[in-house]
């Protein structure tokens, strides 16, 4: 389904939220060393943003942040940058380093709740100020997605999205997949949400529309008392019981073979029940990128979820951490979080 850009009355008012990455990078001319532009300026580095007939403002962190730096902080302050802007503009394009940018796209779509508006991170793998940059496609096109609207006036995209190489998925069924190639990002459980060629396609079945009639509500308490834990052949007992050691722990994403599977012994089987019977929640998610957790598909599977171990259906690793680190910090009970955990809350999983 294609819908028509730039079709309200006014025109579209869009705030650029520059964090750092690669796409906002500028080779000094003198030392050839790549430095951050003020976006600011961002006509002059590309031009081709005046054809629009949209009002562009940028907001810049400052300092800018290396994607490998970001964190909780840091989308809490994007947040709060939405949140303050969300009535004055008509959509947000967050520019963000590629090698968290799943992450970051997870952690806003639990964050932002009934969002009605787009919020799309998008990035590069070449700086913008290069001539084969990728950077001004997807800076440019990202614009023009989070502007369009559909007939009734309500904006296309509604929901937290990233946008790279010709392609908008949805930003908690997404992870960087490449260090190199410029498709970077695949959503391996889900199709795309557009598709960009001389048209901007959208699949209108796969978007979300927020159906609230309650206003944006906005979740800063995130809680990062989580282990991750990888699942491989012969590893020891003792590595695996350690995990559940840490002071504080409150979650564990469990890394597992295939459909949640994992060479069980009694001692690491009696850990998690024991770890459950604490309070530490256990989330089982596929170390696969295409498929599912069913954990009543082989025995090994069946112990862990009699041990007390929550299926994390096929929630990415980002979506399974960011997801967790949400609902912790929501203050529910254990039992309530692990009922959210299997449930699709926004647009993460498939039950």
């Amino acid at each position: 389904m294609t819908f028509i850009p730039n079709t309200t009355p006014l025109h579209p008012r869009i705030l650029l939220i520059y964090t750092g990455g690669t796409i906002g990078m500028i080779a000094n001319p003198e030392t050839g060393a790549l430095e951050a532009i003020d976006f600011t300026y961002i006509e002059e580095h590309l031009p081709e943003i005046k054809r629009f007939d949209y009002s562009i403002e940028s907001y810049s962190f400052d300092p800018v942040i290396d994607s490998s730096d970001m964190g909780p902080k840091h989308w809490i302050r994007i947040v709060d940058v939405i949140q303050k802007n969300y009535d004055s503009y008509d959509g947000f394009v967050v520019l963000h380093g590629t090698d968290t940018m799943a992450y970051t796209a997870s952690a806003l779509s639990f964050m932002l709740e009934n969002l009605t508006k787009p919020v799309l991170l998008t990035g590069s793998q070449l700086p913008i100020g290069m001539i084969r940059t990728d950077g001004k496609e997807n800076l440019l096109t990202s614009i023009e997605i989070a502007a369009t609207r559909r007939n009734d006036g309500t904006p296309a995209v509604q929901e937290v999205c990233i946008y790279f190489n010709n392609l908008l998925l949805r930003g908690n069924r997404c992870t960087k997949s490449s260090v190199d190639h410029f498709d970077a990002f695949t959503s391996p459980n889900y199709p795309k949400l557009a598709h960009v060629g001389i048209q901007i396609h959208f699949d209108k079945t796969a978007l979300r529309c927020c159906k609230s009639p309650d206003k944006l509500k906005v979740h800063k308490d995130l809680d990062t008392n989580i282990e991750v834990i990888t699942i491989f052949p012969g590893v020891p007992d003792s590595v695996l019981t350690s995990a559940f050691d840490t002071p504080g722990l409150r979650a564990v994403v469990m890394q597992t073979f295939g459909s949640g599977n994992a060479p069980l012994s009694e001692t690491f089987l009696s850990t998690i029940r024991s770890a459950v019977q604490k309070g530490i929640i256990v989330l089982n998610v596929t170390q696969c990128q295409v498929g599912t957790v069913v954990m009543k598909r082989y025995s090994t599977g069946i112990k862990l979820e009699d041990a007390g171990v929550i299926s994390g259906h096929d929630l990415t690793l980002e979506a399974a951490i960011t997801k967790l680190m949400y609902l912790l910090g929501t203050k529910l009970s254990n039992q309530e979080i692990c009922k959210y955990l299997e449930m699709d809350i926004r647009g993460e999983l498939t039950t």
